[in-house]
């Protein structure tokens, strides 16, 4: 599989089974989102920009490593996508946020924008876009399309599931975008869903249906 990453730590993989279950209510299901997108943003960022910086210990002067959370940017895929941008802010409270409001039609399975607003400067900052599924792709790639507008200096995509459809379908249209997820199901049913997943994501986080 081309460039996809699945973080099988035992706690990510713990956690995701816990919301996978149809019985678990909205509350624990938000909470679980959230700590899975604090655990995967670990791996996602291991490769983050650093640089070096002098700080004064309690006993000396020594050379310490920071990274310039200013130059990260976490793009999240409305409505779902805030369901674990907080987790990813838990690890780096210092990013910049952006949003990309998309739905899908029904019919087509399309997607379609609604809304659009991204910090000023995206082409010198690191964008990290996050959705809880990869499913049909047709999202994923609408987003991307629309950063590459701005020339970031690299884009990542974060979710929690996805499945070898919308894997192909990202990875045609945007191969040199890395994917980070907790698991690749089996599929997509009729409807694109992904099979045997966790329902749709934005419904369980909200409430609704």
């Amino acid at each position: 599989m081309r460039d996809v990453h699945v973080i099988d730590h035992p706690l990510v993989q713990h956690k995701l089974t816990l919301m996978r279950r149809k019985v678990t209510s909205t509350n624990t299901f938000r909470r679980l989102a959230n700590e899975m997108a604090t655990l995967l943003a670990y791996e996602v960022l291991r490769d983050t920009p650093t640089h070096d910086i002098e700080v004064e210990t309690p006993l000396e002067t020594t050379t310490g490593t920071v990274i310039d959370g200013k130059k990260l940017v976490f793009v999240s895929i409305l409505r779902a996508g805030t369901g674990i941008l907080d987790g990813m802010l838990t690890v780096v409270p210092g990013a910049r946020i952006g949003h990309i409001g998309l739905y899908r039609d029904p019919k087509t399975r399309v997607a379609v924008e609604y809304y659009f607003k991204m910090p000023s400067d995206l082409h010198e900052r690191e964008v990290v876009v996050v959705d809880p599924m990869l499913a049909t792709g047709n999202s994923a790639v609408a987003a991307v399309d629309r950063l590459k507008e701005f020339r970031p200096r690299s884009i990542k995509f974060v979710c929690l599931l996805t499945c070898p459809e919308g894997i192909a379908v990202l990875h045609d249209a945007h191969p040199e975008v890395p994917i980070y997820t907790a698991a690749v199901d089996r599929g997509l049913d009729d409807q694109g869903y992904i099979v045997p997943g966790l329902g749709d994501a934005g419904d369980r986080l909200f409430g609704t249906k």
